[in-house]
């Protein structure tokens, strides 16, 4: 069996420059060679020196009636090849491709320019959703100024449930939160903070606040209490492991409670708390302030680290 990487999308959407970027990648070389069908030509150009390199052959189907599994088997007695990358016409009707027998394909992937995702979802429904029913990750890319991400992720979980989805935009890929991940319910009135739970809270608060403002939460926490804090305010928090052992940081905002002149440092306390946003002299800057409606004491929990490893 030949494998098949397939890579949809409409023109432009950053198909050419994800296969580029793939064949440049140390762990997708191998002595053998592959073919790379392409069957649209849009702005990006594959350089012959990374052809060369990566020992890839490249052919190109312009018109989709000449699609078929007889010219796609002579392609492949013509260079007899280890593999096959496939990047497909998303004007083309997916639903009628059909690859020869002897291919089978191993990943399929969508590219999506987030910036005319909403004319293409609007306007051509039907093929996006055939070329983003069968892929197993959809790559949103030019992300860049766009707020509602987190639409467009219902919009293509809506089609495909089990895709992976990434965002990415002119620096990368975005490590954002998006609501939908998030392991607890905003629409509660109140969100019961468990180990996970407390740990994304406390990094979606620093860029989403405003899902948070008066909002009650509930958690348990290690009290820190910096000298140079008003003595009606502390620090309730996680020690956390975001790399190994030896990267360890305590996670906390200051949290206005009046009774913080009864609390010692390393006490274990159940806060329940709301939000605001504003200046603090410790941050240095604008950020989450928590308001204690209740302060208890409490037993260590038995993982007393949160581990982002």
């Amino acid at each position: 069996m030949k494998s098949v990487y397939m890579i949809n999308g409409f023109l432009e959407s950053g198909k050419s420059e994800f296969i580029r970027y793939t064949l440049e990648q140390p762990y997708f070389q191998i002595r053998e060679t592959t073919l790379l069908i392409l069957c649209e030509e849009g702005e990006v150009e594959f350089d012959r020196a990374l052809l060369r390199r990566s020992g890839t052959v490249l052919e190109v189907i312009e018109e989709e009636a000449d699609f078929t599994t007889g010219n796609l088997t002579a392609l492949e007695k013509k260079h007899k090849p280890e593999r096959i990358i496939i990047e497909y016409n998303g004007m083309w009707n997916y639903k009628k491709m059909k690859l020869p027998r002897n291919w089978k394909i191993e990943q399929q992937i969508t590219t999506i320019d987030a910036s005319t995702f909403p004319m293409y979802y609007t306007n051509m429904r039907s093929l996006l959703a055939e070329m983003l029913r069968g892929s197993e990750m959809i790559i949103f890319n030019r992300c860049d100024g766009i707020q509602d991400l987190s639409n467009y992720k219902r919009n293509v979980k809506a089609i495909n449930q089990k895709a992976e989805i990434i965002f990415e935009d002119a620096n990368g890929e975005i490590n954002e939160i998006m609501e939908d991940d998030l392991p607890y319910d905003l629409k509660k009135d109140t969100l019961e903070l468990d180990n996970t739970g407390y740990g994304i809270f406390y990094l979606d608060a620093l860029d989403h606040a405003e899902r948070y403002l008066q909002k009650k939460m509930v958690f348990t926490g290690m009290v820190l209490k910096p000298g140079d804090f008003p003595k009606d305010y502390f620090v309730p928090g996680r020690m956390a492991m975001t790399c190994c052992a030896d990267d360890m940081a305590f996670l906390g905002f200051a949290c206005e409670y009046d009774k913080a002149e009864q609390l010692s440092d390393r006490d274990w306390v159940r806060v329940t708390a709301t939000m605001t946003w504003g200046y603090w002299e410790a941050y240095g800057r604008e950020g989450p302030i928590l308001h204690a409606i209740s302060v208890e004491p409490v037993k260590a929990p038995k993982k007393e680290i949160i581990d982002f490893t």
